[in-house]
């Protein structure tokens, strides 16, 4: 049977952010959920629950933003993976690899140990209809053990593509018609199916890595994954990656970097993105700061300005005037 997992008006808008993950606090995972309070709000995700996984169709009348960072993800450490159908509206997703923008009659994945910032957008009728599948990984891995590249999106233009998604429909319209054993089976064999798509996709699947390759990637992943934490540098990476401090120096010559660069860069772009939001921007800078990594506010302001040409409070003015004159 079919849940409400949440339904947000004018009314209970601005408690979204603790009502997202359903009544138990378990649905998705952690993050910063906001709604567009400029418009005319009605956002509602029902969700049917088939074995470990979970079929979600949300709607809305508004737009919605939300940015899942490393911090969060140390937090819950929740392993998914995310297959979505974008129905109407579109889906601005920022990732690793860039910044992808998806529309009506395309789908992708998201993988929620990879820090991510959303924002979904209506269509020219102030409607967003997403369906989406949340898969643990260890499933996932059973149909397509290779990695899918982050932000991967395609047309719907391969058969297998729509009758999987046709199949996902099914079973989320079901109302007992099927037993949970069809629809684990069906559920299954969309998954099967749109793999069979996505790896015919060039772009779809990440290339082979050499040994320093994937040793460099370890090692940016560990980087990320403790930025938060002040102690963070050289000797705890090298352990924490199991190599020698030595090697580690010889693997940022390699890739032109150093450990100072990719640590502070790494804490700024992630104080950056907070900013950005909607939701980072009630934070006092104080605490994205120490939330960040940094040492204190002052620290963090000088290393932001270097880069950004402003202040951190600087550029949340800019960022929040931009968004009020919208």
């Amino acid at each position: 049977m079919k849940e409400r997992i949440f339904a947000f008006d004018e009314r209970n808008y601005h408690e979204c952010q603790a009502g997202y993950r359903g009544k138990n606090n378990k649905e998705y995972y952690s993050g910063q959920y906001a709604i567009d309070a400029g418009s005319d709000i009605e956002v509602r995700a029902d969700k049917k629950s088939v074995g470990a996984m979970s079929i979600v169709n949300l709607k809305s009348k508004s737009r919605l933003f939300f940015q899942r960072t490393w911090q969060h993800i140390q937090e819950d450490a929740t392993d998914l993976t995310i297959v979505w159908f974008i129905r109407r509206g579109s889906m601005h997703l920022s990732h690793q690899n860039g910044t992808d923008v998806s529309l009506a009659g395309e789908f992708g994945f998201i993988k929620s140990l990879s820090p991510i910032r959303l924002e979904c957008h209506t269509d020219d009728r102030s409607v967003l209809e997403v369906l989406h599948i949340l898969v643990p990984t260890y499933i996932f891995k059973r149909f397509i053990p290779e990695e899918i590249n982050a932000g991967f999106s395609s047309a719907m233009d391969k058969r297998e593509f729509r009758i999987a998604e046709r199949l996902f429909q099914e079973v989320f319209d079901s109302d007992g018609e099927l037993g949970s054993g069809a629809e684990e089976v069906l559920v299954n064999s969309a998954l099967a199916l749109l793999v069979e798509g996505v790896k015919q996709c060039s772009n779809s699947l990440q290339e082979r890595q050499t040994l320093s390759q994937k040793r460099f990637m370890d090692v940016l992943n560990y980087v990320e994954v403790h930025l938060t934490d002040p102690a963070l540098n050289a000797d705890m990476i090298a352990q924490g990656c199991g190599i020698s401090r030595r090697y580690l120096s010889h693997l940022c010559r390699q890739h032109n970097t150093s450990i100072p660069n990719l640590i502070w860069s790494g804490r700024l772009k992630s104080a950056h993105e907070w900013l950005s939001s909607p939701a980072g921007r009630q934070i006092p800078i104080s605490e994205v700061a120490y939330r960040n990594g940094f040492k204190s506010p002052g620290h963090f302001s000088r290393l932001f300005k270097q880069v950004y040409n402003m202040t951190p409070r600087e550029f949340s003015s800019v960022r929040t005037g931009a968004t009020a004159s919208r």
